[in-house]
């Protein structure tokens, strides 16, 4: 079977803030060729290393966030080197960079010079192209910051300053959103349209992904605030996180809200024969009397409050009478989406991340290193992963390293 995205070629010009669209794209089949200054791109040195070894070859920040991309040694400020990259260009599908605005014009290497009509170029960079703040310095922290993002998380108690996302999100939000349009635009060519330039804001990026955050402010005057392992709200909502009867922490999700939510509540706490002891159980019924509750009416509307606070609440019940996987898959098991609330090196240990496949074997040359696997699970065209390339190394270099 191929791979969904095989036979698109794309070009990355290394910037680490755009890395992860093209590990996404390569990932699912593309040919993705990063492009690396003589020493290697800088991200080669990201801590921490493999073994401890500082090496450019054993960064684990450049082997997860280049997996599948082949890589090609070019000095932009030398002839040949742009000579070399205008060809690389004129066969591609991709220009993927995230090149300061300016830098690639200088060198006759933008898309103004370099543009066909089958060309989709991407553009990632930390407030767009254009623009008052265009040339102003970021880093993945001030990227969740000035987005909006690390206002909205942390706790309710708010003398806890705010908590950053961790993991380059702000970085790998914009990425996403990147390899998104990337794929949207190769649609639209497809179907007979021009290629075109995809200016990606970091900041919008971010922005976007608060919600109802931003738009409380613009349209209502109102900030909201942090609110533990749930959505930022203007006011206090219930809390989410519970101990299991094992002692663990799990989110319990989203409650019920519609008619058919509160009836398939009612079937669980029967079959668990809690009906009796969940002391709110009648707002439960009157949930479905109701025929549901909006969220815009929760916060004015006293029974509705009630009822959708009920629903929280007896998530948190059934939680305390299981043990935290038991939760996890009744929860699932009755329609209610919820977890359990792990250290990230617990994921992978997960029997139900393993029963997906989501870790994932990766060979690097007769050893086998385990990777996290791909986001989405296409069962008739699946990706795969391939271990990130050796400075300068080809596809056909790769071919001939493979056992």
């Amino acid at each position: 079977m191929t791979a969904p995205l095989e036979g698109i070629r794309v070009i990355e010009i290394a910037s680490a803030h755009a890395a992860y669209a093209g590990k996404l794209l390569a990932d699912y089949g593309a040919d993705v060729t990063v492009i690396e200054p003589s020493g290697g791109h800088a991200s080669r040195w990201f801590e921490p290393f493999a073994g401890d070894v500082p090496d450019p070859e054993h960064s684990l920040w450049w082997w997860h966030y280049n997996t599948s991309k082949h890589s090609r040694v070019l000095d932009l400020d030398d002839e040949d080197g742009r000579a070399a990259l205008v060809d690389l260009v004129a066969g591609a599908d991709i220009v993927l960079e995230g090149e300061p605005p300016g830098e690639l014009s200088r060198r006759q290497l933008d898309y103004a010079d370099l543009r066909t009509d089958e060309l989709v170029w991407v553009s990632v960079t930390p407030y767009g192209r254009r623009g008052p703040r265009a040339d102003d310095a970021f880093t993945d922290l001030t990227v969740l910051a000035d987005g909006g993002v690390v206002w909205m998380c942390g706790y309710d108690d708010h003398s806890i300053p705010p908590v950053r996302g961790g993991g380059n999100q702000g970085f790998q939000t914009a990425s996403l959103f990147a390899a998104m349009a990337a794929l949207t635009a190769i649609v639209h060519r497809d179907a007979g349209g021009p290629g075109q330039f995809v200016d990606v804001s970091m900041h919008a990026a971010a922005n976007i992904t608060t919600e109802a955050g931003t738009y409380e402010y613009l349209v209502a005057g109102e900030t909201v605030q942090r609110l533990t392992g749930r959505h930022a709200n203007v006011f206090v909502t219930t809390p989410s996180i519970a101990a299991a009867a094992d002692g663990r922490a799990v989110h319990t999700g989203v409650p019920p809200r519609s008619v058919r939510e509160f009836e398939k509540m009612l079937v669980w706490l029967d079959d668990l024969e809690l009906t009796d002891e969940f002391t709110e159980t009648f707002f439960l019924h009157m949930g479905v009397e109701r025929g549901g509750v909006r969220l815009d009416e929760i916060a004015t509307d006293v029974e509705a409050g009630a009822i959708f606070n009920a629903g929280r609440e007896v998530l948190r019940f059934i939680a305390g009478r299981l043990g935290s996987y038991e939760f996890f898959r009744e929860a699932q098991e009755h329609g209610f989406a919820a977890g359990i609330v792990y250290a990230p090196e617990e994921v992978l240990g997960d029997p139900h991340f393993i029963g997906r496949g989501f870790p994932t074997p990766v060979d690097h040359d007769g050893e086998t290193v385990i990777y996290p696997g791909l986001p989405i699970a296409m069962l008739g065209s699946p990706g795969r992963i391939t271990r990130a390339p050796r400075l300068g190394e080809s596809a056909a270099a790769r071919q001939e390293t493979r056992p």
